[in-house]
């Protein structure tokens, strides 16, 4: 997963320990003088996979290290928002009590928070938890109002966005910087891709060597041994994830959706039947929908109650109770959030996330005069690409397979952590000290004299466009920068070719 040592050659000995007394048999290949460092010309695909892996390593290791971190917080979200604001999210209620009504609820949240908008309503997921109610103050922020169910008591609110899991979140998404975060974390999610690929091609290649170096008691073996395994059982999950996480990113998923609407499909779900006169997209309509809008429905569109000819003041008004009781004999997943109508002819949004399982995901709009369905969308009416993009990222985010799912991502994330350790820690313990270079393996890839081999890379660059830009940049600084200066070509173990 990360750097990794060459299990094909000897073990080099630091420079401050070159002229140590030793009572191994000497490691030091024939033809060369003692005291030397080994012949690092390059030889074979070994040196040339291993080099690819540890330059890709350098821009990998520090974002795929903070994903798998960010990634594990939001996996126990569950677990750490109730935990740290239990006296907001946690209600106590005596057997039988029962619970009030959702409107009566939201008269205390907007009697609570003058002049603030309230956007939508999360009813309870089990008998102890509060309802949540977020709103828009009147300044423009975004906050969650927790309500105890039972007594209607306000319990106060908080910055979602503040939130230990919502923090990961945002750095998980894109670093917390916008445009360009967004673009170094496809750079080193495409970078990944390489990382497994060249990892597999070594680990695989090099069974015998390591075998040989641990039955010698060679230094750093048992450590290559960890790398190389942790990195054989984590390299599918690693291109699965990026996979299925390639359609978040800015540039490769806003041009591969373009490209997929240009073929008559769509990684987003189209509701046609909210096509007439809609208001916006139910994402817009919920600040924070990933909390609570199936990814493949943010873009739906959300359509308009019909405004009856002989409207009474509130005769006829329906109320989140109501588009409650609609999602419910319409077979909605529970717990529901319920979007509020934005505007006047707004309609209320009822929305089954049905987190297990991504075929029962449907959302309901309910007109708010009469409370009639106005049209109803779900998995079932999903294009082809959009069922496979929402299953996807339901395994992504642990939650595909219930409890399974979550502890097997668990323990690939620590698995991640580990390869991001231990890599790193090979090259510190093998760099050349006191030679004023990176320690880079010595090797080139033979592209000139292995076509398949060239046409499988420039497939590569072409389908992840940031990962070709990136390589473009690299071989022309290598060319003409690297190459013809002496200091540069050593720091970096350049060969003066790719």
């Amino acid at each position: 997963m990360s750097v990794v040592d060459d299990p094909s050659l000897p073990t080099t000995t630091a420079p401050d320990r070159a002229h140590r007394p030793s009572t191994r048999p000497s490691t030091v290949p024939r033809g060369t003088r003692p005291g030397r460092r080994a012949d690092t010309r390059p030889s074979g695909l070994f040196r040339a996979f291993w080099r690819w892996h540890f330059y890709a390593a350098v821009v990998v290791v520090p974002v795929v290290l903070t994903l798998a971190v960010t990634g594990l917080v939001y996996l126990f979200r569950f677990q750490i928002e109730p935990m740290v604001h239990g006296d907001l999210m946690r209600v106590e209620h005596a057997p039988g009590q029962l619970l009030q009504p959702y409107e009566t609820q939201l008269e205390q949240v907007e009697a609570a928070n003058p002049g603030a908008t309230v956007v939508s309503m999360t009813e309870p997921k089990t008998a102890d938890e509060s309802t949540r109610f977020t709103i828009e103050t009147a300044e423009g922020a975004t906050r969650d109002v927790f309500v105890d169910p039972y007594t209607v008591q306000v319990l106060g609110s908080l910055d979602p966005d503040s939130t230990i899991s919502g923090t990961a979140v945002r750095i998980h998404a894109d670093f917390m910087a916008g445009v360009v975060g967004d673009t170094v974390m496809e750079l080193g999610v495409c970078w990944a891709i390489v990382m497994a690929i060249t990892g597999y091609v070594m680990y695989f290649k090099g069974l015998k060597a390591r075998r040989r170096q641990r039955a010698a008691g060679a230094p750093s073996a048992n450590l290559r041994t960890t790398h190389a395994r942790v990195g054989a059982v984590l390299g599918g999950g690693i291109l699965l994830l990026v996979v299925s996480g390639l359609p978040w990113t800015g540039i490769w998923g806003a041009q591969t959706q373009k490209l997929a609407t240009s073929a008559g499909t769509s990684f987003w779900s189209e509701d046609h039947g909210a096509l007439s006169n809609p208001t916006s997209t139910l994402d817009e309509s919920l600040p924070h929908s990933h909390h609570v809008v199936p990814w493949a429905q943010e873009k739906t569109p959300v359509p308009g109650s019909t405004l009856p000819a002989d409207l009474t003041d509130g005769a006829n008004d329906a109320t989140v109770d109501t588009a409650v009781e609609v999602a419910d004999r319409e077979g909605l997943a529970h717990p529901l959030t319920i979007a509020l109508p934005a505007e006047e002819t707004g309609v209320y949004s009822a929305i089954g996330y049905a987190f297990d399982d991504p075929g029962q995901e449907r959302t309901v709009h309910v007109d708010r005069f009469g409370g009639q369905v106005v049209s109803s969308y779900g998995y079932d009416q999903y294009p082809t690409l959009a069922k496979v993009v929402a299953q996807g990222i339901s395994v992504h985010e642990g939650r595909r397979f219930g409890a399974v799912n979550m502890w097997l991502t668990t323990a690939f994330c620590i698995g991640v952590i580990v390869s991001c350790v231990t890599g790193p820690l090979m090259w510190w313990r093998r760099r050349h000290r006191g030679t004023g270079d990176v320690g880079a393996p010595r090797g080139r890839m033979p592209l000139a004299t292995s076509p398949l081999l060239a046409v499988a890379v420039v497939a590569l660059a072409v389908f992840l466009p940031v990962f070709g830009a990136s390589l473009v940049v690299v071989l022309l600084l290598d060319r003409f920068v690297v190459s013809p200066n002496a200091r540069l070509r050593r720091f970096v173990g350049s060969t003066a070719r790719t």
